[in-house]
C-alpha cells in the first residue's frame, strides 16, 4: 500500500536559507525520517540553489517551495505597478523551485500575507486570476503544479475557506492549479476539518499539519482523527507536511508577519521527531 509522503517545513529548524542553515535542516529532516522538506522562499536572495538540489539529491529528500507575497508586491492589489512587482516574484519563484528540482509551488501566491484593511476588490481579483493563470501556465509546460493555501482572515482578504479556493481555481481554469489545506487556518475559518477535504476532493494537491496554537501536534484541541480519516475517504496520497513556528528559530521579520509573540516550543528536533510519529500513526490507523 502507498502512503503519503511526509514533509517538515525549515523554519522549525532554521530561520534563513544561508548554506549553513540549510545543509543543518536537511540533515535535521534526514534523520528525524522524513520524506521531504518544505523551504519558504522569502529568504531566497541567501539561498546557494545548486548546493542546495545537491544536498537534497543526496539525502534523498523531496522539496517543496512556499511563499507569500509582500504588501509592496501583491497581485491582489489594484495598482498595476505593485501587481507587476508581485508578478515578477512569483515568477522568479517558480524558476527556484524548479532549479531545486521541485515541482510543487504553493503558498499564498495570491495575496501579502497580512492583515488587510478592507476587502478585496473586483479589480484587485481580476488581477489574481489573470496573473495566477499566466504563472500556472508557464508551470504546466514544465510539469509542475500550483497550490493555493487557504489562509485566515488575518493573513489574506482573498481565500479564507475551500470554497473561496475552489471557486478562485475555477475561475484561473488551469488543471495544474490544485488546494492546498492547513488545519491551523481550517480551525479559525471552517466549520470542522471533514467538510472541506471532501469538497475538495481530488483537487487536493498539499497539506499542512498544524494545532490550532502552532505547538506540538495533540496538544491542543483540533480533531486530527476526524481530519485523517476525511483524507483517508479522498484517497488523498499527496505530501502531508508538519508546520509550526517559534520565535526562538524564525527570523524576526517573518516571526513578526506570523504573529508569533509566544514560543510554544524551543527545541525544534524533538518537535519534528513527535510530529513524524503523530503523522504516521494517524495515516496508519486512518488507512
Amino acid at each position: 500500500m502507498t502512503t503519503n509522503p511526509i514533509g517538515v517545513h525549515a523554519l522549525v529548524w532554521v530561520g534563513d536559507t544561508g548554506p549553513a542553515s540549510l545543509a543543518y535542516a536537511i540533515d535535521k529532516t534526514k534523520a528525524a525520517g522524513f520524506d521531504l522538506l518544505e523551504l519558504s522562499l522569502h529568504d531566497s536572495v541567501n539561498l546557494d540553489v545548486a548546493a542546495a538540489r545537491e544536498a537534497l539529491r543526496t539525502a534523498g529528500l523531496g522539496v517543496v517551495c512556499s511563499r507569500g507575497l509582500a504588501f509592496d508586491a501583491d497581485v491582489s492589489s489594484d495598482d498595476p505597478a505593485v501587481v507587476e512587482r508581485g508578478e515578477k516574484l512569483l515568477h522568479d519563484s517558480l524558476a527556484v523551485t524548479r532549479a531545486l528540482g521541485g515541482t510543487h509551488f504553493t503558498g499564498a501566491l495570491y495575496s501579502a500575507l497580512g492583515k488587510y484593511g478592507r476587502p478585496l476588490t473586483e479589480a484587485g481579483r481580476r488581477n489574481v486570476v489573470t496573473v495566477l493563470r499566466r504563472l500556472a501556465q508557464e508551470a504546466d509546460g514544465h510539469g509542475m503544479t500550483l497550490g493555493l493555501e487557504i489562509c485566515n482572515r488575518y493573513e489574506t482578504n482573498v481565500i479564507n475557506t475551500a470554497r473561496d479556493a475552489l471557486r478562485l481555481a475555477d475561475d484561473i481554469g488551469e488543471d495544474n492549479v490544485l488546494i492546498h489545506l492547513d488545519t491551523y487556518h481550517m480551525n479559525i475559518e471552517e466549520d470542522d476539518l471533514v467538510r472541506p477535504v471532501r469538497e475538495v476532493g481530488d483537487r487536493l494537491g498539499y497539506v499542512h499539519i498544524g494545532e490550532n496554537h502552532r505547538g506540538y501536534l495533540g496538544s491542543g484541541h483540533l480533531d486530527f482523527t476526524a481530519f485523517f480519516h476525511a483524507l483517508g475517504d479522498i484517497r488523498y496520497q499527496g505530501p502531508i507536511t508538519f508546520e509550526s513556528f517559534s520565535s526562538a528559530v524564525v527570523m524576526e521579520g517573518l516571526s513578526n508577519d506570523l504573529a508569533i509573540w509566544r514560543n510554544l516550543w524551543d527545541d525544534g528536533d524533538d518537535l519534528a521527531r513527535h510530529a513524524r510519529a503523530f503523522i504516521a500513526g494517524h495515516l496508519h490507523t486512518s488507512r
